[in-house]
C-alpha cells in the first residue's frame, strides 16, 4: 500500500516538473494569439472611423479616437505610420519606437520588440484610402498580463496536481491494479469501436471511462468535419496546408471535358493562349493551381497539338507553370456523338428540365461510352501510384468513375456533377439510366451543388438499382463498394483575379457608358451568359419589356446590356436561341426605343474576364434569370466585383445560388410581369439598402469560396482514406487471427 501511495505522490511530482514549462509556454503562446485576436477586433471595430478621419486629414479626430482605444488596459499605445514615419501616436508610445519595428501587415501576427529595456508586442494593420502610399495602424501591447496569467496557471496546476497526487495515494493501494487493468481494456475497446464505426448499442463499454472516451473521440471527429466553418479563411495557402497535413504525398488528377487553357493559331500565324468562358474552368483552375498535379482534358484548340510534348503534356499556366495539362484527342465524329450528341442533346436538357426535348441516339451512346473509356485509360496512364485522388468533373464523364475503379481499385474517386439532377421519374426517360447511375457509383464520393439534387439522385438509385441505401449517412452500397453522396456548393476564387487592375467604379461607369453610346445618367443593367436556353435570356428581355410597359418613366433612362457568347453552334436549339434573342431584342427596341435610345443592347461575342468585371462594376443591377441551374457562378462573380458595395442582384429562384445569396432580389423568371416589377424595385433601391444587401452577400461569397469547395471534398476524401486504411489493417489482423468480426461495418465519411 505504501509503495502504491508513494508511487502516486512521485508521479504527481514528476508530472508537475514536466508540465510546468509546457504550461508556461502554452499560456504565453495562447496570450500572444489573444493579443493578435484583440488587435484584429480593435482594428475591425475602428477601421471605418480611422480611414474616414485619415482620408479627411482630421488629425484631431484621429487623436481623440486613438485616445479612446488606448484606454484598454492591455493596449499601451497606438500610432499611425505613414511611409515608414510615425506621424501620430498616443502618450504611451516609447520615444525610441520606429515604424520599422512594426510588421508589414497584420497577417504576420504580433512581433516582439525591445523598447527601453522591456519587451512589448507590436501589431500593424494596413489602411486603405484614396491616394497612394503605405499607411499602417500600429498597436503596442502591454505584456504584464501574460506573466500574471502564466503565474496563475502554474499555481493552479501545482495545487491541482498536488491535490490529485495525495488524494490518489489514499485509494491507489487498493484500487490501482484493478482500475488500471479495466481502464486499459476500456480505452482499447472505445478507440477500436470509434474507428470501426460501431455504435454504443453494438458494443457497450465496460466502464464509464470508456463511454466518456468514446464520446470524446466522437466529438473530435465532428470537430474535424467542421474544419471548413466560418472560422477558417479558405485560400490557396490554407488549401495547400490542409492537403499537406491531411493528404501528404497524395497524387491529384483532375478529369474534365473542357481544358483550362486553349492554344489557338491566329490569322497572323502566332499562337494565342485563351481561357475558355466556363464556370467549371473558373472554379477548378485556381484549385488545381493550389493543389498541383495533372489535369486531363480534350484538346480542342487549333494549335493545341503544337503546344504539347511527345506525351501530349504541357505545363500551365503558361506564364508560371504549376501543374500539368494532359490533352486527349477526339475525332470530329467522336466529338459529335459524345459531346454534342449524348451529353448536350441528351443529358443536358434532361437534367435541366428546360422544355427542350432530350434526344437519345444509339450511335451517340456508343461514342459516349468509348470516349469515357479513353479518359479512364488516360487516368491510369498518368497515375504514378495505385491510389491517386481523381476529381472527375461533370455530366460528360458519367461512366468514367466505374471504369477507373475497375482499373485502379484503391483510387479515391470524387465525381462532381455540375448541373442539376432531376427527379427519378424525369431521369427515367434516359434509355441507359442504369448504366449511367452504375458508372457514377464507381465514385468514392459523389457531389452535387445542393442537398435537393443529392436527394433526387438517391431517389433515382432507389428506383432503378438493386442497392443498399443508408439515408442516415447518405451512402449507397453496390457490389461491395460504398459511395457517399454529398452537397458541395461550388463558388469562385476570392479575391477574383479579374478584379486586379480594375479602375474605380465612378471611372468605370463613365467608360462603359461612353463605349455603349449611353448618356452618363442612364441606369444600366447587365446580363452575362452563354447563348443557352437554360439561362433565361429571352425571359429577362421580356422582363425589361414588362418594366417599360408598367413603368414608362424608365424609357430613355434605363438600358439593359445582354452579353451572350455563342456556344454549341452545331446544335439547332442553340442557333435558334441566338436568332430568337436577336429578333426579340430588335422587336422590343422598335416598340420602346426613341431618339437614338434603345432599351436592349445585345452583345453577341465572347468577353474576357476583365471585360466582364468592368461591365459588372459599371452597372446598377445584374439579372441572373436561369430557368434551371445547378449553381450559377455569374451571380457570385457580380457580387465579388462590387467592392463598392453597390449594385443589385436580381436572381432566379431556380438557380442553386439563390440558396446562398438570399439577400438578392429573388424572382420567378417565367413571370415577366413580376420580373418587370422586381427590376423597377432594383432601380429605385436606395444606396444604404444596396450596401447592406451587398455586404452580406460578399461575406458569403468570400467565406464560401472555391477553395472551401475543394477543401471540403478533399478533406472528406482524406478522412475516407484514413478510415479505409484502418479497415484494411483490421481485416489483415483478423485474417491472421482467423476470427473475423461479423459486426464490423464500413465507417461513414
Amino acid at each position: 500500500m505504501i509503495r502504491y501511495g508513494g508511487l502516486a505522490v512521485l508521479i504527481s511530482a514528476l508530472v508537475i516538473v514536466v508540465l510546468l514549462p509546457f504550461a508556461t509556454s502554452f499560456v504565453e503562446s495562447w496570450s500572444r494569439r489573444d493579443v493578435d485576436l484583440r488587435s484584429q477586433l480593435v482594428f475591425n471595430a475602428a477601421r471605418a472611423q480611422i480611414e474616414d478621419a485619415w482620408a479627411r486629414g482630421d488629425a484631431a479626430a484621429l487623436e481623440a479616437l486613438f485616445g479612446r482605444i488606448a484606454t484598454d488596459a492591455r493596449i499601451a499605445a497606438i500610432g499611425l505610420c505613414e511611409d515608414g514615419a510615425l506621424t501620430l501616436a498616443t502618450g504611451g508610445m516609447p520615444a525610441g519606437f520606429g515604424c520599422d519595428a512594426a510588421p508589414a501587415d497584420g497577417a504576420a501576427g504580433p512581433r516582439p520588440v525591445a523598447l527601453d529595456g522591456e519587451t512589448a508586442l507590436v501589431t500593424a494593420h494596413l489602411l486603405s484610402a484614396p491616394g497612394e502610399g503605405d499607411a499602417r495602424l500600429v498597436l503596442l501591447h502591454d505584456l504584464a498580463f501574460i506573466e500574471e496569467r502564466a503565474g496563475e496557471t502554474r499555481m493552479a496546476l501545482v495545487l491541482a496536481l498536488v491535490g490529485v497526487g495525495f488524494g490518489g495515494a489514499a485509494l491507489a493501494s487498493a484500487l490501482s491494479i484493478i482500475v488500471l487493468s479495466r481502464w486499459r481494456h476500456s480505452v482499447r475497446q472505445a478507440i477500436e469501436d470509434v474507428r470501426e464505426g460501431r455504435s454504443e448499442d453494438d458494443t457497450p463499454s465496460d466502464t464509464q471511462i470508456g463511454e466518456e472516451i468514446k464520446s470524446a473521440l466522437g466529438e473530435l471527429e465532428l470537430a474535424r468535419r467542421q474544419i471548413d466553418t466560418v472560422h477558417t479563411i479558405w485560400n490557396p495557402d490554407t488549401l495547400q496546408v490542409a492537403l499537406a497535413n491531411e493528404l501528404p504525398g497524395s497524387e491529384v488528377i483532375v478529369v474534365s471535358n473542357r481544358e483550362p487553357y486553349i492554344h489557338n493559331r491566329k490569322e497572323d500565324g502566332t499562337i494565342q493562349v485563351q481561357r475558355p468562358a466556363s464556370g467549371l474552368v473558373s472554379a477548378l483552375e485556381p484549385v488545381t493551381r493550389a493543389c498541383g498535379g495533372t489535369w486531363i482534358a480534350h484538346g480542342s484548340g487549333s494549335a493545341d497539338r503544337e503546344a504539347v510534348d511527345e506525351h501530349d503534356r504541357v505545363g500551365v499556366p503558361p506564364s508560371k507553370p504549376s501543374y500539368t495539362l494532359r490533352r486527349l484527342w477526339l475525332s470530329d465524329e467522336e466529338q459529335d456523338g459524345y459531346y454534342y450528341g449524348f451529353a448536350n442533346e441528351g443529358l443536358w436538357p434532361l437534367c435541366h428540365i428546360a422544355f427542350v426535348r432530350p434526344i437519345f441516339r444509339e450511335s451517340d451512346w456508343r461514342f459516349y461510352r468509348s470516349v469515357n473509356e479513353r479518359f479512364a485509360e488516360a487516368v491510369v496512364a498518368e497515375a504514378k501510384r495505385p491510389d491517386p485522388i481523381v476529381l472527375i468533373q461533370d455530366y460528360h464523364l458519367a461512366l468514367a468513375p466505374r471504369m477507373i475503379r475497375d482499373r485502379l481499385p484503391s483510387a479515391t474517386i470524387i465525381t462532381f456533377w455540375h448541373i442539376p439532377w432531376p427527379n427519378s421519374e424525369t431521369f427515367g426517360i434516359c434509355p441507359w439510366r442504369e448504366e449511367i447511375v452504375d458508372g457514377m457509383l464507381g465514385s468514392s464520393i459523389l457531389g452535387f451543388h445542393t442537398q435537393f439534387h443529392c436527394n433526387n439522385f438517391l431517389d433515382t438509385v432507389d428506383r432503378f438499382m438493386e442497392s443498399r441505401i443508408d439515408r442516415e449517412s447518405d451512402s449507397i452500397s453496390l457490389a461491395g463498394h460504398e459511395t457517399f453522396v454529398r452537397p458541395y456548393p461550388i463558388s469562385i476564387d476570392w479575391p477574383p483575379a479579374a478584379l486586379e487592375g480594375q479602375a474605380p467604379v465612378p471611372e468605370t461607369r463613365v467608360t462603359v457608358r461612353e463605349r455603349l453610346g449611353l448618356a452618363p445618367d442612364i441606369k444600366l443593367g447587365v446580363g452575362i451568359e452563354r447563348f443557352d436556353y437554360t439561362k433565361g435570356i429571352l425571359d429577362r428581355m421580356r422582363g425589361v419589356d414588362a418594366l417599360l410597359d408598367a413603368f414608362p418613366e424608365w424609357k430613355g433612362r434605363f438600358c439593359f446590356a445582354q452579353v451572350a457568347a455563342p456556344t454549341r453552334a452545331k446544335l439547332a436549339s442553340y442557333r435558334n436561341l441566338q436568332a430568337e434573342a436577336e429578333e426579340l431584342a430588335a422587336e422590343i427596341n422598335a416598340r420602346h426605343g426613341a431618339d437614338g435610345w434603345e432599351p436592349i443592347k445585345l452583345l453577341a461575342r465572347h468577353h474576357e474576364p476583365d471585360e466582364v468585371f468592368e461591365l459588372f462594376r459599371a452597372s446598377d443591377l445584374c439579372i441572373v434569370s436561369s430557368l434551371h441551374d445547378g449553381m450559377n457562378l455569374v451571380a457570385k462573380e457580380f457580387v465579388a466585383s462590387r467592392d463598392d458595395e453597390q449594385g443589385v442582384l436580381v436572381l432566379s429562384a431556380f438557380a442553386g445560388a439563390s440558396r446562398e445569396l438570399s439577400e438578392a432580389l429573388i424572382v420567378n423568371p417565367y413571370d415577366a410581369y413580376e420580373m418587370g416589377r422586381v427590376i423597377h424595385r432594383a432601380l429605385t433601391m436606395d444606396a444604404a439598402e444596396q450596401r447592406e444587401r451587398m455586404k452580406v452577400m460578399r461575406e458569403q461569397v468570400e467565406a464560401r469560396n472555391v477553395y472551401r469547395w475543394a477543401g471540403q471534398m478533399l478533406l472528406d476524401a482524406a478522412r475516407l482514406r484514413k478510415k479505409e486504411r484502418i479497415m484494411r489493417l483490421i481485416e489483415a489482423k483478423e485474417r491472421r487471427s482467423g476470427r473475423p468480426n461479423e459486426r464490423r461495418r464500413k465507417p461513414a465519411a
